[in-house]
């Protein structure tokens, strides 16, 4: 009787313990896979894991990975060795980002899912341009030279096939499927998001705020995405930085909905694309040109010693008058 009093009351706990956490916008058959997770707590003997490849600055401690350092120049990187078959799937990732910088920090990190085991090191969030598949970027600086219609940090997500490229200078404002503001950096509290992929629609979610409760980021319909890609996280800093810590990725694979058709060999030979943009407020980028942007410095520069010429000119010619009429006075 004593043990059986024990036992509910430790079922009971469990359960306020758990309706405590943050409730996810999951689907009800959903099954984790282990071998595209990353679950706490770590050790330096993950770095020998054949499921994940650590590579660049990527350091591993008992409860994060951390992709970069607070530390100019850095650039770290982290892949799932093994393919993700399944069809829909959702992620629940946990991480940190923050730093000593109170006004200046950079540049974010990115979760990709695509065609390379390893993405090269690059100038996007640490990987290379050019990928193949999706990328949900957390951006925390603004690269872009003019107004942007959204502020920082910032969380996008970018599908290409390969062919196309990122335009890091706009931070991918004409680029994005999708993206909102979000207050992730800097917070004292972990931030958890939930990416969703189901039935070719992506949906992320965002709990930034540490208050158990989700913002809807973005929906996106007509997402095509291959199985058989690699998921993967890469950050780089700069002239700024900051730390980017991996705290946390659950995986898991979710049921076919009704009416859902699979077929594993069309779905390894899809290309990855996506029909258009959701509706959203959005007011027109400004754009300002590298070129006229070059050119007005260059116009501004030459006015700027043309002035000083002039100056420089005067005050000659008036120590010249003055010299004049001294000289003049010894005379008379």
């Amino acid at each position: 009787m004593g043990l059986m009093f024990l036992a509910s009351w430790c079922v009971l706990a469990a359960t306020f313990i758990h309706a405590g956490k943050t409730k996810l916008p999951m689907e009800k058959k959903v099954y984790i896979r282990r071998e595209h997770s990353l679950i706490r707590p770590y050790s330096s003997l993950s770095m020998e894991s054949p499921m994940w490849d650590y590579s660049g600055s990527t350091i591993v401690s008992n409860n994060e990975i951390r992709l970069t350092p607070d530390r100019q120049s850095k650039n770290g990187r982290v892949w799932n060795t093994i393919p993700l078959m399944a069809r829909n799937w959702e992620m629940l990732l946990e991480f940190k980002v923050h730093g000593a910088g109170r006004t200046l920090y950079g540049d974010g990190f990115a979760m990709w899912y695509v065609a390379e085991g390893n993405l090269k090191p690059g100038d996007i969030f640490g990987a290379k341009n050019n990928f193949k598949g999706l990328g949900i970027f957390f951006d925390t600086y603004s690269n872009h030279n003019g107004e942007h219609h959204h502020g920082h940090p910032y969380v996008s997500a970018v599908v290409f096939n390969g062919t196309q490229k990122y335009d890091h200078d706009t931070d991918g404002t004409h680029n994005e499927l999708a993206g909102c503001q979000s207050s992730f950096r800097g917070q004292k509290h972990d931030t958890v998001a939930s990416i969703k992929y189901i039935n070719n629609v992506l949906t992320v979610h965002m709990d930034a705020r540490g208050k158990n409760k989700w913002t809807k980021c973005f929906e996106v319909k007509n997402v095509i995405l291959p199985i058989g890609y690699h998921l993967g996280f890469s950050a780089q800093t700069g002239q700024l930085a900051d730390n980017h810590d991996v705290l946390m990725l659950k995986t898991y694979e979710v049921d076919l909905l009704p009416g859902q058709v699979f077929n594993q060999e069309e779905a390894l030979k899809l290309v990855p694309s996506a029909e258009g943009e959701p509706e959203r407020p959005r007011s027109p980028d400004k754009q300002t040109s590298r070129t006229s942007s070059a050119l007005w410095t260059i116009l501004y520069v030459l006015l700027a010693v043309i002035v000083l010429l002039v100056v420089i000119g005067i005050a000659i010619v008036v120590w010249q008058k003055k010299e004049e009429t001294r000289r003049r006075k010894r005379f008379y």
